[in-house]
């Protein structure tokens, strides 16, 4: 992705690793990366500055842009270093739609250890290399369904979209509810609550989302 004031410059995956002038590196892209990491899992990514990880790491904010050239590309970093922590990618043989939950299982378990993830995902870039081999493992995952492949591509996005959603509700905690609300103008409403309380479903709503999305989007619309 191009920094706002840097329009056209390639993405950070073809950019190398460190400017070709300057002083010899005290730090690795991956010391770097470390480190901011450890800041958003620990505090958030707010907390995430190019500042901020050059004093985790007893350096000058300067030093940083001999390796970066933004805080976008150190965002970048941390999706694509978190991305391959999806690895070992799970079984991939057996029926498509299994493999794909155990994927979104790994997913889950992903945004649940890194909650920044899913404040950044949605930021308009070029994917890295762990991301696009995640991407590439779907895909062979999805080889026989005969499905086209813009529908493979919507159907792990979503996929994406509905784990990313999950996690986000995790993390924001219970529901407010409607204790001490006048919901009196709202006939259905008040109805529903009412109604004497049924015993939750037995079911896993991730599983069942999931398998509804995939399922809809790559077998109930093919015919």
């Amino acid at each position: 992705m191009s920094s706002p004031d840097e329009p056209g410059r390639p993405p950070l995956w073809s950019r190398p690793a460190r400017g070709l002038r300057g002083p010899a590196p005290t730090h690795s892209r991956y010391e770097i990366v470390a480190a901011a990491i450890a800041m958003a899992d620990a505090d958030g990514i707010g907390a995430v500055s190019m500042r901020a990880v050059a004093a985790a790491l007893h350096t000058g904010a300067g030093s940083l842009y001999r390796y970066l050239s933004s805080r976008d590309d150190l965002l970048d970093l941390m999706v694509d270093r978190a991305a391959g922590e999806l690895r070992p990618y799970p079984d991939g043989s057996g029926d498509w739609l299994d493999a794909m939950l155990r994927l979104a299982h790994r997913q889950l378990a992903l945004y649940r250890r890194h909650p920044w993830l899913v404040e950044i995902l949605p930021r308009p870039t070029a994917p890295g290399p762990q991301s696009l081999a995640w991407f590439d493992h779907c895909l062979a995952i999805l080889r026989p369904v005969p499905a086209s492949t813009v529908t493979k591509f919507e159907a792990i996005a979503m996929m994406t979209g509905v784990t990313s959603l999950f996690a986000r509700r995790e993390s924001a905690g219970p529901p407010a509810g409607f204790s001490g609300v006048d919901v009196a103008a709202f006939p259905n409403l008040t109805a529903a609550l009412a109604a004497p309380p049924s015993p939750p479903a037995p079911r896993d709503l991730f599983e069942t989302t999931v398998r509804s999305v995939l399922r809809g989007l790559l077998v109930d619309d093919a015919g």
